[in-house]
């Protein structure tokens, strides 16, 4: 490996007074960062004291940069940033323009970003799954390259660009993995170099036989934990598959070890990993899955040519992340039962605790690095270095315990995102129910932190409102025992959860105008709410975008979409069967729906615009293959 960046930078909370940034290189390195603002002095720092070495590999290196600034940074202009590493305390700086060129944007001889802490645009989404194949076999292009597009369009105004990227779960896929994704893997771990770790309760000694003797490529669900518990999870579905703990049907290729989740963020974030690996298939492919191989390997290649759009993309526009299921694995704390099932195994909680760890160091840390102490952070080194050990089995338990993943961002709106998969409301009848999305706690909590706000960027990475028939099949499903079926993972599924929030809204102090951003269900629509019982209702919009590289089987959601429509016309008595029926719902008609659509099923992404009182007067789905889809404002007429 003759270069040392691999991935990065990638902006994330970027204030006047601190910035934020994550990197990763092959070899450990000092860093020196020069500002260049427009309207304001030049300033070099020295970033030994405020970034943080992590040593993942031999070979992998990532850096934690959290920069108090003494002299603030300057609003709504251009701010030229130049990153250089040297090693040693002697070496010649190098510029990582230099190494990636791809970074900069034409006419820009820097990179740079602009702080708005006013908000006026906002970039937003889910679901980017590396490998994904419409039905007819064609791959989806990637909404993150399209959102770079328009930073490209707008390169000479920069001040016109987005606030942020909000990018609200499934970031990475860790359950649903293409065999040529693992082969890449596993490639690029050979070059890095990572530690063995110990893998407990499995035929497996540790994961460097994992990675090279005994991979199991499109077998690994024979390796998942088989407990009387997982035995009683199981569903069988029409087709006599059976679901274990780890419920995803592609469960045959999902990440177990630390270091493969870790080197999966490189390879989905950068283009400068894959010049170190390959997918030419192995010998070790199972004969019936040679086919597949080839086309997820088509798939993937595409994603691949699009990376250097993603990786400038993000290293010039501010990124809020937060993880959804497939982040760590599909139905995440689904139910109780599914919790105490996957928690008592000590493999599958091995399996959840090092895709949480992955998540703190890559994703969760840089939204709010005060939320995790320096002893967390230190536990963190020790388990990269000796994984395995006692201090890795801590740190797991210290993070499937923590509460603090939720944060918010200090910008008008103020941007609050929830964390909708660790603090959940089990159900108290039914140890199989699903469980609510917050406890009453959480809820509690978040009501507090509303108090005094005019307006808000309310980020729930599963929509509060959906589309109702789609939540009463989920409930029909669930009612006959088979939540996993069908992700039975709604707001309105749980009855107490379902309830706090809705009074949430009606609080007299909740704030005038509510957005609420969300993804997860793999199509975008978006509905304005109002309360029925209150003369001077607070302005509610839930805008829905997902995902960035995923979508919905077509012919299903336009029958669902028709169906629903039909079903919860206004004048259904359907409407007061449901949880929300002291609230209207309103959808806005996207723009190129010829027959009454409300869902745009494609892979993109969303694109809001505000008014100052933090009002949405656009909304739009910028779609992979450069359609613009625009959700028209309400007609009274189409109110369900």
């Amino acid at each position: 490996m003759g270069r040392e960046l691999l991935a990065g930078p990638v902006l994330r909370r970027m204030q006047p007074d601190r910035i934020t940034l994550w990197l990763a290189t092959s070899a450990p390195v000092q860093w020196q960062l020069t500002l260049h603002p427009e309207n304001g002095e030049s300033q070099t720092h020295d970033l030994a004291v405020q970034c943080r070495e992590l040593k993942v590999a031999e070979r992998y290196y990532i850096y934690l940069i959290d920069l108090p600034l003494q002299q603030a940074l300057p609003e709504n202009c251009w701010i030229g940033y130049a990153l250089s590493y040297r090693q040693g305390d002697h070496g010649s700086w190098i510029n990582i323009t230099e190494e990636a060129p791809h970074l900069l944007y034409p006419g820009k001889n820097t990179l740079g970003f602009v702080i708005k802490p006013k908000v006026n645009h906002v970039l937003h989404g889910s679901c980017r799954k590396p490998h994904y194949l419409r039905k007819e076999g064609k791959a989806a292009g990637d909404g993150l390259a399209r959102a770079d597009q328009h930073l490209e369009k707008h390169a000479g105004n920069p001040t016109e660009w987005p606030s942020m990227l909000v990018m609200s779960g499934d970031q990475i896929y860790t359950d649903d993995v293409a065999g040529p994704m693992l082969v890449a893997i596993h490639r690029l771990l050979e070059q890095l170099n990572p530690p063995a770790e110990p893998l407990c309760c499995t035929q497996l000694e540790d994961s460097a036989e994992l990675h090279h003797q005994q991979p199991h490529y499109y077998t690994r669900h024979e390796l998942l934990p088989k407990t009387k518990a997982n035995k009683d999870l199981r569903t069988v579905l029409f087709t006599g598959v059976k679901k274990p703990v780890f419920t995803t049907d592609s469960a045959r290729n999902h990440l177990i070890s630390l270091a493969e989740v870790m080197a999966m963020y490189l390879l989905v974030w950068s283009p400068i990993a894959w010049r170190y690996t390959d997918m030419a298939i192995p010998a070790g492919i199972p004969e019936e899955f040679v086919e597949r191989y080839e086309l997820q390997r088509q798939a993937v290649q595409e994603f691949v040519a699009e990376l250097g759009s993603v990786h400038r993309l993000m290293a010039h526009l501010p990124v809020a992340m937060m993880f959804d299921d497939h982040d760590v694995t599909d139905d995440w704390n689904l139910s109780a039962e599914w919790e105490e099932t996957a928690y008592g195994e000590p493999f599958s909680r091995r399996i959840i605790g090092n895709a949480l760890v992955a998540y703190l160091i890559c994703q969760g840390w840089g939204n709010a690095p005060e939320n995790f102490s320096n002893a967390m952070m230190q536990r963190c080194e020790s388990t990269l270095q000796t994984p395995g050990q006692q201090v890795h089995e801590e740190l797991i338990s210290q993070l499937i315990a923590f509460r603090g993943w939720q944060y918010q961002w200090n910008t008008t709106p103020v941007l609050m995102v929830i964390d909708t998969r660790t603090n959940r409301w089990r159900s108290e009848r039914n140890a199989a129910h699903p469980s609510g999305l917050m406890d009453w706690e959480s809820l509690s909590e978040l009501q507090q932190r509303l108090l005094g706000h005019e307006s808000v960027l309310l980020v729930s990475p599963a929509p509060v409102f959906g589309v109702k028939l789609i939540e009463t099949i989920q409930k029909i499903f669930t009612w006959f025992g088979k939540p996993l079926m069908v992700d039975a993972e709604n707001w309105m599924a749980h009855r107490g959860a379902a309830n706090t929030l809705l009074n949430l809204f009606r609080h007299g102090k909740t704030p005038k105008n509510f957005v609420i951003l969300s993804g997860d269900v793999h199509y975008s629509f978006a509905y304005e709410v109002e309360l029925r019982s209150r003369k001077n209702s607070p302005n509610i919009w839930q805008i829905t975008s997902s995902g960035f590289r995923n979508e919905f089987p077509r012919k299903l959601l336009d029958t669902l979409d028709r169906l629903n429509r039909w079903m919860y016309a206004p004048w259904s008595p359907l409407n007061w069967f449901t949880k929300r029926r002291k609230m209207r719902i309103v959808p806005r008609k996207p723009d190129h729906g010829s027959r009454g659509e409300r869902l745009v099923n494609g892979s993109g992404v969303g694109l809001l615009t505000l008014n100052s009182q933090g009002a949405p007067v656009l909304i739009q789905q910028l779609l992979a293959d450069g359609d613009s889809i625009e959700f028209r404002k309400r007609m009274e007429d189409e109110a369900h």
